[in-house]
Protein backbone atom coordinates (compact mmCIF):
# COMPACT_ATOMS: atom_id res chain seq x y z
CA UNK A 1 0.00 0.00 0.00
CA UNK A 2 1.37 3.70 -1.26
CA UNK A 3 1.32 6.08 0.91
CA UNK A 4 -0.16 9.55 0.61
CA UNK A 5 1.35 11.37 -2.27
CA UNK A 6 1.89 14.96 -3.28
CA UNK A 7 2.60 16.67 -0.25
CA UNK A 8 5.93 16.34 -0.27
CA UNK A 9 9.09 15.53 -2.60
CA UNK A 10 9.81 13.12 -0.14
CA UNK A 11 9.54 9.67 -1.20
CA UNK A 12 9.68 7.02 1.35
CA UNK A 13 10.97 3.51 0.16
CA UNK A 14 9.46 -0.17 1.16
CA UNK A 15 11.56 -0.33 4.45
CA UNK A 16 10.08 2.93 5.49
CA UNK A 17 6.44 1.52 4.81
CA UNK A 18 6.94 -1.65 7.04
CA UNK A 19 8.29 -0.06 9.65
CA UNK A 20 5.24 2.55 9.98
CA UNK A 21 2.59 -0.35 8.97
CA UNK A 22 4.09 -1.96 12.01
CA UNK A 23 4.16 0.66 14.42
CA UNK A 24 0.08 1.69 13.19
CA UNK A 25 -0.97 -2.20 13.78
CA UNK A 26 1.18 -2.81 16.83
CA UNK A 27 -0.44 0.49 18.23
CA UNK A 28 -3.99 -0.55 17.28
CA UNK A 29 -3.81 -3.53 19.27
CA UNK A 30 -4.40 -0.98 22.63
CA UNK A 31 -7.63 -0.20 21.80
CA UNK A 32 -8.27 -4.46 21.52
CA UNK A 33 -6.53 -5.69 24.53
CA UNK A 34 -7.23 -2.27 27.07
CA UNK A 35 -10.90 -2.11 26.00
CA UNK A 36 -13.37 -3.54 28.48
CA UNK A 37 -14.90 -6.88 27.32
CA UNK A 38 -18.34 -6.02 28.69
CA UNK A 39 -18.92 -2.19 28.14
CA UNK A 40 -16.27 -1.58 25.53
CA UNK A 41 -14.92 1.57 27.16
CA UNK A 42 -11.15 1.88 26.77
CA UNK A 43 -8.85 2.55 29.48
CA UNK A 44 -6.63 6.04 29.80
CA UNK A 45 -3.61 4.12 30.35
CA UNK A 46 -1.65 0.59 30.13
CA UNK A 47 -0.96 0.65 33.82
CA UNK A 48 -3.14 -1.87 35.71
CA UNK A 49 -6.40 -0.42 37.55
CA UNK A 50 -6.60 3.08 35.07
CA UNK A 51 -9.84 4.19 34.91
CA UNK A 52 -11.27 4.33 31.04
CA UNK A 53 -10.82 7.93 29.13
CA UNK A 54 -13.59 9.20 26.89
CA UNK A 55 -11.62 10.91 24.65
CA UNK A 56 -9.37 6.92 24.54
CA UNK A 57 -12.53 5.48 23.98
CA UNK A 58 -13.34 7.54 20.89
CA UNK A 59 -9.39 6.76 19.41
CA UNK A 60 -10.77 2.96 19.90
CA UNK A 61 -13.75 3.13 17.87
CA UNK A 62 -11.82 4.92 15.11
CA UNK A 63 -8.96 2.63 15.24
CA UNK A 64 -10.68 -1.05 15.74
CA UNK A 65 -13.00 0.40 12.35
CA UNK A 66 -9.43 0.79 10.54
CA UNK A 67 -8.43 -2.63 11.95
CA UNK A 68 -10.84 -4.22 10.43
CA UNK A 69 -10.40 -2.84 7.51
CA UNK A 70 -6.82 -3.56 7.13
CA UNK A 71 -7.46 -7.12 7.30
CA UNK A 72 -5.92 -6.86 11.14
CA UNK A 73 -8.96 -7.74 13.16
CA UNK A 74 -11.59 -9.69 12.47
CA UNK A 75 -14.70 -8.61 10.66
CA UNK A 76 -16.97 -9.83 13.75
CA UNK A 77 -14.89 -9.07 16.16
CA UNK A 78 -14.25 -5.14 15.22
CA UNK A 79 -18.35 -4.99 14.24
CA UNK A 80 -19.23 -6.32 18.08
CA UNK A 81 -16.74 -4.11 19.82
CA UNK A 82 -17.89 -0.87 18.03
CA UNK A 83 -21.99 -1.63 18.52
CA UNK A 84 -20.77 -2.84 22.36
CA UNK A 85 -18.88 0.88 23.06
CA UNK A 86 -21.66 2.48 21.36
CA UNK A 87 -24.45 0.54 23.24
CA UNK A 88 -22.61 1.63 26.15
CA UNK A 89 -22.58 4.82 25.64
CA UNK A 90 -26.29 5.47 25.06
CA UNK A 91 -27.36 3.33 27.92
CA UNK A 92 -24.61 3.39 30.84
CA UNK A 93 -22.43 6.16 30.47
CA UNK A 94 -22.42 9.10 32.90
CA UNK A 95 -23.31 12.26 30.83
CA UNK A 96 -25.06 15.53 31.40
CA UNK A 97 -26.61 16.84 28.27
CA UNK A 98 -24.78 14.20 26.05
CA UNK A 99 -21.45 14.98 27.08
CA UNK A 100 -18.99 12.38 28.92
CA UNK A 101 -17.16 12.49 32.12
CA UNK A 102 -13.74 12.81 31.05
CA UNK A 103 -12.95 9.73 33.30
CA UNK A 104 -14.99 6.82 34.28
CA UNK A 105 -15.41 3.40 35.48
CA UNK A 106 -13.87 0.96 32.52
CA UNK A 107 -16.89 -1.45 33.89
CA UNK A 108 -19.60 0.87 34.94
CA UNK A 109 -19.46 3.58 33.03
CA UNK A 110 -19.63 5.74 36.37
CA UNK A 111 -17.77 8.98 36.82
CA UNK A 112 -14.75 8.21 38.63
CA UNK A 113 -12.00 10.63 40.16
CA UNK A 114 -14.60 13.88 40.25
CA UNK A 115 -13.95 14.47 36.77
CA UNK A 116 -15.59 17.14 34.58
CA UNK A 117 -18.29 16.78 31.91
CA UNK A 118 -15.56 17.31 29.12
CA UNK A 119 -16.25 19.00 25.97
CA UNK A 120 -13.10 18.08 24.54
CA UNK A 121 -13.07 15.11 25.23
CA UNK A 122 -16.57 14.22 24.13
CA UNK A 123 -15.40 16.23 20.69
CA UNK A 124 -12.94 13.32 20.57
CA UNK A 125 -15.30 10.60 21.61
CA UNK A 126 -17.57 11.39 18.62
CA UNK A 127 -15.55 12.01 15.89
CA UNK A 128 -14.22 8.12 16.49
CA UNK A 129 -17.50 7.10 16.84
CA UNK A 130 -18.95 8.80 13.48
CA UNK A 131 -15.64 7.92 11.45
CA UNK A 132 -16.92 4.33 12.51
CA UNK A 133 -20.32 4.60 11.47
CA UNK A 134 -18.47 6.19 8.12
CA UNK A 135 -16.63 2.14 7.98
CA UNK A 136 -19.98 0.64 8.63
CA UNK A 137 -22.59 2.53 6.51
CA UNK A 138 -26.69 1.43 7.05
CA UNK A 139 -25.49 -0.30 9.92
CA UNK A 140 -26.73 -0.07 13.64
CA UNK A 141 -23.09 1.01 14.49
CA UNK A 142 -23.75 3.98 11.87
CA UNK A 143 -27.02 4.50 13.46
CA UNK A 144 -26.06 4.28 17.14
CA UNK A 145 -22.81 7.02 16.29
CA UNK A 146 -25.52 9.15 15.02
CA UNK A 147 -27.22 9.40 17.92
CA UNK A 148 -24.50 9.54 20.56
CA UNK A 149 -23.80 12.97 18.40
CA UNK A 150 -27.20 14.17 17.73
CA UNK A 151 -28.15 14.30 21.74
CA UNK A 152 -24.92 16.63 22.78
CA UNK A 153 -26.48 19.96 23.62
CA UNK A 154 -23.80 21.86 22.32
CA UNK A 155 -25.62 25.50 23.09
CA UNK A 156 -25.83 24.52 26.36
CA UNK A 157 -22.01 24.64 26.77
CA UNK A 158 -21.89 28.14 25.94
CA UNK A 159 -23.11 29.07 29.30
CA UNK A 160 -24.95 32.13 27.45
CA UNK A 161 -20.98 33.51 26.21
CA UNK A 162 -19.58 33.21 22.56
CA UNK A 163 -17.08 30.31 23.39
CA UNK A 164 -17.51 27.11 24.41
CA UNK A 165 -16.80 26.07 27.89
CA UNK A 166 -14.60 23.49 28.38
CA UNK A 167 -16.32 21.73 31.02
CA UNK A 168 -18.98 20.77 34.03
CA UNK A 169 -19.10 19.81 37.19
CA UNK A 170 -22.17 18.72 38.96
CA UNK A 171 -20.50 20.39 42.39
CA UNK A 172 -19.54 23.57 40.90
CA UNK A 173 -21.34 24.27 37.70
CA UNK A 174 -19.22 24.95 34.76
CA UNK A 175 -15.45 25.66 34.78
CA UNK A 176 -13.91 28.96 34.42
CA UNK A 177 -12.36 28.23 31.54
CA UNK A 178 -13.39 28.48 27.65
CA UNK A 179 -11.93 27.72 24.25
CA UNK A 180 -10.82 30.57 23.38
CA UNK A 181 -7.48 30.76 21.28
CA UNK A 182 -5.92 28.70 18.55
CA UNK A 183 -5.60 24.55 20.35
CA UNK A 184 -7.19 21.23 19.43
CA UNK A 185 -11.04 22.75 19.29
CA UNK A 186 -10.71 23.15 15.74
CA UNK A 187 -12.43 20.05 15.96
CA UNK A 188 -14.84 20.78 18.71
CA UNK A 189 -16.06 23.63 16.74
CA UNK A 190 -16.86 21.76 13.57
CA UNK A 191 -19.08 19.10 15.36
CA UNK A 192 -20.65 21.99 17.30
CA UNK A 193 -21.52 24.35 14.61
CA UNK A 194 -22.33 21.21 12.14
CA UNK A 195 -24.31 19.69 14.70
CA UNK A 196 -27.63 18.15 13.38
CA UNK A 197 -29.57 19.53 16.82
CA UNK A 198 -27.57 21.69 19.06
CA UNK A 199 -25.37 23.77 16.55
CA UNK A 200 -23.55 26.95 17.78
CA UNK A 201 -23.74 30.04 15.86
CA UNK A 202 -21.43 30.14 13.18
CA UNK A 203 -20.49 33.20 14.50
CA UNK A 204 -18.73 31.30 17.61
CA UNK A 205 -15.64 30.35 14.85
CA UNK A 206 -14.78 34.15 15.42
CA UNK A 207 -15.32 34.29 18.28
CA UNK A 208 -12.10 32.73 19.72
CA UNK A 209 -8.31 34.76 18.82
CA UNK A 210 -5.54 33.44 16.60
CA UNK A 211 -2.41 34.31 18.49
CA UNK A 212 0.64 34.55 15.71
CA UNK A 213 4.37 34.42 16.39
CA UNK A 214 7.30 34.35 14.44
CA UNK A 215 9.84 31.82 14.47
CA UNK A 216 12.06 31.30 12.70
CA UNK A 217 10.73 32.98 9.89
CA UNK A 218 7.67 31.01 9.96
CA UNK A 219 4.41 32.58 11.09
CA UNK A 220 2.57 30.46 13.11
CA UNK A 221 -0.58 30.62 14.71
CA UNK A 222 0.62 28.90 18.03
CA UNK A 223 -1.04 27.23 20.88
CA UNK A 224 -0.59 28.13 24.59
CA UNK A 225 1.65 25.25 25.29
CA UNK A 226 3.32 24.64 22.04
CA UNK A 227 2.53 20.74 22.51
CA UNK A 228 2.70 19.29 19.31
CA UNK A 229 -0.92 17.59 20.02
CA UNK A 230 -2.35 20.67 19.86
CA UNK A 231 -1.35 20.74 15.42
CA UNK A 232 -2.73 17.48 15.44
CA UNK A 233 -5.93 16.31 17.02
CA UNK A 234 -8.04 17.99 14.91
CA UNK A 235 -5.90 17.37 11.60
CA UNK A 236 -6.24 13.64 12.50
CA UNK A 237 -9.57 13.94 10.77
CA UNK A 238 -10.28 16.97 9.25
CA UNK A 239 -8.51 17.54 6.06
CA UNK A 240 -7.58 21.50 6.36
CA UNK A 241 -5.38 21.45 2.63
CA UNK A 242 -8.29 23.12 0.75
CA UNK A 243 -9.64 25.52 3.80
CA UNK A 244 -9.06 29.07 4.46
CA UNK A 245 -9.42 30.01 7.43
CA UNK A 246 -9.35 34.24 6.36
CA UNK A 247 -6.07 33.80 4.33
CA UNK A 248 -5.04 30.85 7.30
CA UNK A 249 -4.39 27.41 5.99
CA UNK A 250 -4.22 25.11 9.49
CA UNK A 251 -2.21 22.28 7.44
CA UNK A 252 0.29 25.24 6.28
CA UNK A 253 0.23 26.07 9.95
CA UNK A 254 0.54 22.28 11.70
CA UNK A 255 3.32 22.00 9.03
CA UNK A 256 5.40 25.32 10.27
CA UNK A 257 4.19 24.51 13.95
CA UNK A 258 6.04 20.44 13.33
CA UNK A 259 9.13 22.11 11.44
CA UNK A 260 9.72 24.16 14.86
CA UNK A 261 9.08 21.35 17.41
CA UNK A 262 11.93 19.98 15.49
CA UNK A 263 13.78 23.14 14.88
CA UNK A 264 13.40 23.69 18.71
CA UNK A 265 14.56 20.36 19.79
CA UNK A 266 17.89 21.23 17.40
CA UNK A 267 18.31 24.60 19.07
CA UNK A 268 18.66 22.99 22.89
CA UNK A 269 20.66 20.05 21.92
CA UNK A 270 23.98 20.97 24.00
CA UNK A 271 21.43 21.33 26.90
CA UNK A 272 19.52 18.06 26.53
CA UNK A 273 21.15 14.38 25.39
CA UNK A 274 17.32 13.68 23.95
CA UNK A 275 17.37 16.70 21.57
CA UNK A 276 18.27 16.91 18.23
CA UNK A 277 18.78 15.81 14.74
CA UNK A 278 16.56 12.92 14.41
CA UNK A 279 15.71 12.97 18.00
CA UNK A 280 12.86 15.49 18.54
CA UNK A 281 9.08 15.33 19.70
CA UNK A 282 7.64 17.96 21.99
CA UNK A 283 4.17 17.71 23.14
CA UNK A 284 1.66 16.68 26.57
CA UNK A 285 3.17 13.25 27.64
CA UNK A 286 4.39 11.01 30.39
CA UNK A 287 7.44 12.41 32.06
CA UNK A 288 10.41 11.91 35.11
CA UNK A 289 7.79 14.09 37.06
CA UNK A 290 4.72 12.99 35.89
CA UNK A 291 1.87 13.85 32.98
CA UNK A 292 3.68 17.22 31.91
CA UNK A 293 2.45 19.87 28.97
CA UNK A 294 5.98 20.46 26.92
CA UNK A 295 5.92 22.01 24.21
CA UNK A 296 8.45 23.78 22.00
CA UNK A 297 8.86 27.75 20.61
CA UNK A 298 5.83 29.89 19.65
CA UNK A 299 4.14 29.23 22.82
CA UNK A 300 5.01 28.63 26.36
CA UNK A 301 7.80 25.88 25.31
CA UNK A 302 7.85 23.48 28.42
CA UNK A 303 10.84 21.55 28.36
CA UNK A 304 13.40 19.08 30.61
CA UNK A 305 14.65 16.65 28.09
CA UNK A 306 11.88 14.59 27.61
CA UNK A 307 10.56 13.12 24.03
CA UNK A 308 7.59 12.07 22.79
CA UNK A 309 7.82 9.45 20.02
CA UNK A 310 4.24 9.73 19.65
CA UNK A 311 4.37 13.43 18.96
CA UNK A 312 7.07 13.03 16.15
CA UNK A 313 5.22 10.20 14.36
CA UNK A 314 1.84 11.84 14.13
CA UNK A 315 2.95 14.92 12.27
CA UNK A 316 4.12 12.24 9.50
CA UNK A 317 1.82 13.92 7.06
CA UNK A 318 3.03 17.23 7.66
CA UNK A 319 6.62 16.46 8.31
CA UNK A 320 7.43 12.76 6.57
CA UNK A 321 10.86 12.85 5.95
CA UNK A 322 11.88 14.28 9.77
CA UNK A 323 8.89 12.02 11.29
CA UNK A 324 9.97 9.14 9.56
CA UNK A 325 13.59 9.21 10.46
CA UNK A 326 12.65 9.86 13.80
CA UNK A 327 10.50 6.62 13.73
CA UNK A 328 13.63 4.99 12.53
CA UNK A 329 16.02 6.00 15.49
CA UNK A 330 13.64 5.52 18.05
CA UNK A 331 13.08 1.64 16.63
CA UNK A 332 16.93 0.61 15.70
CA UNK A 333 18.64 2.57 18.81
CA UNK A 334 16.05 2.34 21.86
CA UNK A 335 13.86 -0.36 21.01
CA UNK A 336 14.70 -2.39 24.27
CA UNK A 337 13.42 0.29 26.34
CA UNK A 338 10.54 1.69 23.86
CA UNK A 339 8.72 -0.75 21.90
CA UNK A 340 6.73 -3.20 22.97
CA UNK A 341 3.54 -5.17 21.94
CA UNK A 342 1.28 -2.03 21.66
CA UNK A 343 4.30 -0.14 19.91
CA UNK A 344 6.18 2.75 21.25
CA UNK A 345 5.54 3.65 25.04
CA UNK A 346 4.60 7.15 25.89
CA UNK A 347 7.96 9.15 26.06
CA UNK A 348 11.49 8.85 27.50
CA UNK A 349 14.34 11.26 29.13
CA UNK A 350 18.29 10.30 28.32
CA UNK A 351 19.17 12.47 30.56
CA UNK A 352 17.52 11.08 33.59
CA UNK A 353 17.40 7.91 32.35
CA UNK A 354 13.85 7.75 32.29
CA UNK A 355 11.73 5.44 30.20
CA UNK A 356 7.68 5.37 30.19
CA UNK A 357 6.70 2.09 31.48
CA UNK A 358 3.13 2.54 30.16
CA UNK A 359 1.60 3.82 27.22
CA UNK A 360 -1.23 6.09 26.76
CA UNK A 361 -4.56 6.02 24.75
CA UNK A 362 -4.86 8.98 23.64
CA UNK A 363 -0.93 8.94 22.13
CA UNK A 364 -1.84 5.93 20.80
CA UNK A 365 -5.03 6.81 18.95
CA UNK A 366 -3.78 9.80 17.33
CA UNK A 367 -0.55 7.96 16.27
CA UNK A 368 -2.94 5.51 14.67
CA UNK A 369 -4.85 8.03 12.53
CA UNK A 370 -2.36 9.75 11.66
CA UNK A 371 -0.30 6.95 10.16
CA UNK A 372 -3.57 5.92 8.38
CA UNK A 373 -3.86 9.19 6.51
CA UNK A 374 -0.21 8.86 5.63
CA UNK A 375 -0.28 5.48 4.40
CA UNK A 376 -4.01 5.05 2.97
CA UNK A 377 -4.34 8.03 0.73
CA UNK A 378 -5.71 10.03 3.38
CA UNK A 379 -8.58 7.15 4.34
CA UNK A 380 -9.14 9.07 7.58
CA UNK A 381 -9.76 12.43 5.66
CA UNK A 382 -11.62 11.56 3.11
CA UNK A 383 -14.73 9.40 5.38
CA UNK A 384 -15.03 11.86 7.63
CA UNK A 385 -15.31 14.81 5.24
CA UNK A 386 -17.95 13.16 3.57
CA UNK A 387 -19.92 13.79 6.98
CA UNK A 388 -22.78 16.29 6.18
CA UNK A 389 -22.19 18.14 9.37
CA UNK A 390 -18.69 18.61 8.82
CA UNK A 391 -19.70 20.09 5.30
CA UNK A 392 -22.45 21.91 6.98
CA UNK A 393 -19.29 23.67 8.94
CA UNK A 394 -17.48 24.53 6.18
CA UNK A 395 -20.11 26.05 4.82
CA UNK A 396 -21.65 28.14 6.96
CA UNK A 397 -18.08 29.19 8.18
CA UNK A 398 -16.91 29.94 4.33
CA UNK A 399 -14.15 28.34 4.49
CA UNK A 400 -13.44 26.76 0.78
CA UNK A 401 -10.20 28.11 -0.66
CA UNK A 402 -12.13 28.09 -3.87
CA UNK A 403 -15.69 29.25 -3.91
CA UNK A 404 -17.75 26.57 -5.58
CA UNK A 405 -21.59 27.04 -6.24
CA UNK A 406 -23.26 26.68 -2.72
CA UNK A 407 -24.44 23.62 -2.04
CA UNK A 408 -27.65 23.30 0.32
CA UNK A 409 -27.08 21.32 3.24
CA UNK A 410 -29.60 20.74 5.62
CA UNK A 411 -28.07 19.62 8.94
CA UNK A 412 -30.96 17.60 9.76
CA UNK A 413 -30.49 15.77 6.82
CA UNK A 414 -27.63 14.14 7.91
CA UNK A 415 -30.25 12.04 10.21
CA UNK A 416 -33.28 9.88 9.48
CA UNK A 417 -36.34 10.68 10.93
CA UNK A 418 -36.30 7.43 12.91
CA UNK A 419 -33.19 8.50 14.40
CA UNK A 420 -34.23 12.27 15.24
CA UNK A 421 -37.30 10.90 16.78
CA UNK A 422 -36.34 11.31 20.59
CA UNK A 423 -32.77 13.39 20.14
CA UNK A 424 -33.91 17.20 20.15
CA UNK A 425 -33.75 16.99 24.02
CA UNK A 426 -30.81 16.24 26.01
CA UNK A 427 -31.39 13.31 28.35
CA UNK A 428 -31.36 14.14 31.67
CA UNK A 429 -27.84 13.78 33.48
CA UNK A 430 -27.25 10.99 35.15
CA UNK A 431 -25.77 12.48 38.13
Amino acid sequence: MLPLQGLFAYEPDARDVQLLSKIEQDSIQYFVRMSDKVTGLTRDSSQAGSPASIAATGFALAAVAIGQSRGWIPKEQAYAQIKKTLRTLLSKADQKKGFFYHFLDPRSGKRVWGSEVSSIDTTLLVAGALLAGQYYPGTEIEAMAKKVYARIDWQWMMNNSSLVCMGWKPESGFLPYYWNSYNEHLLLQALAIGSPTHPIPAEAWNAWTRNEDVYRDKDIVYSYTGCLFTYQYAQAYIDFRELDDRGINYFDNSVNASIANWEYSSENRDQYKSYGGNLWGLSASLGPAGYKAYGAKPGQGLHDGTIAPHSALSSINFTPERSIAAAHLFFNQYQDRLYDHFGFKDAFNLDKNWWAEEYLGIDQGITVLMLENYLNHGAVWNKFMQLLPVQFWIKRCNLLKVKSADLEIQPMSFMSSSDTSDSRAAPPSRQ
